[in-house]
Parts: C-alpha cells; sequence; structure tokens
C-alpha cells in the first residue's frame, strides 16, 4: 500500500457537478439533488483500501452526528474496477448495505468526477459550505493503520462545525493520505 497525498483543491472552489449511479439504489444521482443548503461531504473512497477500511468506525460516527444537523454526505468510488475487483459496484453495494450507510456510495466509471475534484487518494475528503464552495479538503484526523493513534475525526469535525457555525474553516488544513486512486491506463 503506495501513501498518496491528496492535492488540496483550492479552497473556494466550486463543487464540480456530476451525475453518477448509486450503487445502493441503482439510481442515478446528481450533486444538485444530493447537496445540502447546510454543507457537503464530498469523499472519494473505495473497498479494499487499508486507510479506508481504517476509518470506516468513524465514518459512521460523522455520518450518524452530522447528517442530522443537515450536512449532507456522498461516497464515490472511482477505482478502476477490472484490475481491483474488490471495488466493483456489486461490491461498493454490499459493504455499505454491511455498514448500514443511508447516504449514497456512488460509482464514477470513467473517473471523471475524480479528476474534476482532483482527488488523489482514499480517503479524499472534500466539504462545501451552503453556497457550495469548497471550505475543507484533507484528512479526517492524524490516525493511520496500525499508528496506534485513536480515530477522532478531529480536523474533519472542525471543519464540519465551522460549516455549520457559518464560520471560516481554518486555513491549516492538512492533506489526507491513503492508497492512490486507481486510475485507469
Amino acid at each position: 500500500m503506495a501513501l498518496t497525498p491528496s492535492n488540496m483543491l483550492p479552497l473556494g472552489t466550486s463543487a464540480p457537478a456530476f451525475q453518477l449511479p448509486d450503487t445502493v439504489s441503482g439510481q442515478r444521482k446528481s450533486l444538485s439533488e444530493l447537496q445540502s443548503d447546510q454543507g457537503t461531504l464530498v469523499f472519494f473512497i473505495c473497498n479494499h483500501c487499508p486507510y479506508v477500511i481504517h476509518i470506516l468506525p468513524e465514518l459512521k460516527r460523522l455520518a450518524q452526528d452530522y447528517q442530522a444537523k443537515g450536512i449532507s454526505f456522498i461516497a464515490i468510488s472511482s477505482n478502476d474496477v477490472e484490475n481491483y475487483p474488490d471495488d466493483s459496484p456489486e461490491k461498493m453495494k454490499e459493504l455499505a448495505q454491511e455498514e448500514g450507510w443511508d447516504f449514497p456510495y456512488l460509482y464514477d466509471e470513467d473517473q471523471s468526477v475524480a479528476k474534476a475534484y482532483d482527488a488523489a487518494c482514499t480517503p479524499d475528503f472534500y466539504l462545501f459550505d451552503g453556497e457550495a464552495k469548497l471550505a475543507y479538503r484533507g484528512r479526517l484526523d492524524d490516525s493511520r493503520p496500525n499508528s496506534g493513534t485513536p480515530l477522532t475525526g478531529a480536523d474533519l469535525r472542525a471543519a464540519l462545525d465551522a460549516v455549520l457555525a457559518k464560520q471560516a474553516v481554518s486555513e491549516t488544513q492538512y492533506p489526507s493520505a491513503g492508497c492512490g486512486i486507481k486510475w485507469k491506463k
């Protein structure tokens, strides 16, 4: 597992629009129908990445804590499923159901959405404010697999709280790090 940092899309960037299939419902979903006027968290994940597997418990807690406050959660997988079949739409649906997610897990087959967001790794988080402007991008917290550092979601939680309070998020933001997105050749 090669550690890849996120690219840190410029703050203030407008959320790139998309329309992708939701692997759970089977319906196509667009950013415009999923985003919230409170804030929207778009995150790139996949099924097989050890960094994603490590954060799953905190991701579930975050969704429980912040969806109730009006934050929209949107998970996207952009990995090449031909070479990484564990990330197939069928497996994505299984993971979402096993985890009990009540947010969409979208499949970016042509990888155009990952490219529009300048996503580089899994997990990679993008928090947009109620005006769909990028307020935070980067890591969940400083925990990594086998680091002994507990999952807290501290960095992302601070950003979520600021967005909900309609306050500026600290510009001190650290890149996420994880497995590189598996780009098609």
